[in-house]
């Protein structure tokens, strides 16, 4: 919540310019709450919301450092270079991660294989577009500048979240240990599958989205998104799995926990494909435990399945 590219800021969602004051800002938040109250018709997820966008703004403190992680304390045209945050200050979420500490202690725990850059296509394509739209010429000190990046269009911020969900599933994936091998930014011919994994529980296509609210699904696809990103993703699976003569066993969607219904929601098959669809949270274990309808694999399969996908994966 709030942490997304597409999402509303807390301003947004209190219905107030960010350079209101602290008056204006507490009546908005009495109002947005009584509105949004179940006890009189509120939607109850709205409601939530608003409690927790008034945590992020409602003090002083809370509000200057919300401001400066978010780019409401940056002034100028896109472009334009920002006011430099303290040494100290939050970074916000799509902020490139800082160089780890010299004497950081490593991590030692196995990890599961993997191979290739997750989001690096569409960390390209969102460089790329990004730096059209501000003006070709125009020096970009930071393209992930959070004033730069809540102001650009929505299929520019679109990339760059699809780009940290990929990322983030990545992440969790990593951390399944070493009887997992896991596949990055795969090229499906006319679409790019966006991973794949393989371990004990089966062999799964993996599609990372953020649309930037809360989503349903209705008849094994996703409600009110055109370009119907179930399917297609399926229909990915099925081209690798063509090139490399292997078998997915399941697809995964993986959404940010708030933005989805249940966390786990078993959606039935899609075009013959058993499909799940679940909260960031919850990806772990639908990974370890298997969708129904899907067949653990023996080390023998796992090992062949991994020597084929090896040989004919190719990245986007």
């Amino acid at each position: 919540m709030f942490d997304s590219p597409l999402s509303a800021s807390a301003y947004d969602l209190l219905g107030v310019d960010p350079a209101a004051d602290a008056e204006t800002l507490r009546r908005a938040y009495r109002l947005k709450l009584r509105q949004s109250h179940p006890d009189v018709g509120g939607d109850a997820a709205v409601f939530v919301q608003v409690q927790r966008a008034w945590e992020l703004v409602g003090t002083a403190d809370a509000r200057a450092s919300y401001d400066r992680r978010n780019g409401f304390a940056d002034a100028g045209e896109p472009g334009a270079p920002s006011s430099e945050p303290a040494a100290d200050a939050e970074k916000p979420a799509w902020s490139s991660p800082a160089p780890p500490r010299a004497n950081a202690r490593p991590d030692t725990r196995p990890r599961a294989r993997s191979h290739g850059q997750p989001g690096g296509w569409r960390r390209e394509k969102y460089l790329e577009l990004i730096r059209e739209w501000v003006g070709r010429g125009v020096e970009i000190p930071d393209p992930y500048a959070p004033h730069l990046v809540r102001s650009a269009p929505h299929e520019v911020r679109r990339l760059l979240a699809d780009a940290l969900a990929e990322e983030a599933t990545a992440v969790i994936v990593s951390e399944l240990g070493m009887g997992y091998t896991a596949w990055h930014d795969i090229d499906a011919g006319r679409a790019k599958l966006d991973h794949i994994v393989l371990g004990p529980s089966g062999l799964y296509g993996i599609l990372s989205e953020d649309f930037g609210r809360p989503v349903r699904i209705k008849r094994g696809e996703v409600a009110d998104v055109d370009g119907g990103p179930i399917s297609t993703h399926v229909a990915a699976m099925r081209t690798v799995g063509r090139a490399a003569r292997v078998k997915f066993g399941g697809a995964i969607v993986v959404l940010p926990d708030d933005d989805v219904e249940h966390a786990i929601q078993e959606i039935g098959k899609v075009r013959g494909v058993p499909t799940a669809v679940v909260g960031r949270s919850a990806l772990s274990t639908v990974l370890r435990r298997g969708i129904t309808g899907t067949r653990p694999l023996g080390g023998t399969e796992v090992f062949e399945i991994r020597t084929r996908l090896q040989a004919a994966v190719r990245f986007a």
